[in-house]
């Protein structure tokens, strides 16, 4: 197997042990362009989880301050968002890694 498939399909696998540092530690130190481009891919796809994260945070915020003893249901929803987003994205990740591999499923 080719050394640079590995390492590409690695970034992509890397969801689930080391999330945003082995993409990003594989684009400075390799020189070749594919493993650099999945790399830059990969990183990426690992930080779209995090974008629902500033509604969560104001969600909170505002049910602390001002919060009327209601049922949260900004933050349950901001919450199953995060989750739903994040889940998709491991699935992604997963089937990406596996076609740079080439393994049939």
């Amino acid at each position: 197997m080719d050394m640079k498939r590995v390492l590409s399909a690695f970034c992509y696998f890397s969801i689930l042990f080391a999330g945003i540092l082995f993409p990003l530690v594989a684009y400075f130190a390799s020189e070749d362009l594919e493993v650099k481009q999945h790399a830059k891919s990969a990183l990426l796809s690992h930080l779209i989880p995090l974008i629902p994260l500033p509604l969560i945070l104001l969600s909170v915020y505002y049910e602390i301050t001002m919060g009327t003893g209601e049922f949260p249901v900004l933050v349950i929803i901001s919450g199953i968002l995060m989750a739903v987003v994040g889940f998709i994205v491991l699935i992604w990740n997963l089937v990406k890694g596996i076609k740079v591999l080439n393994i049939k499923i």
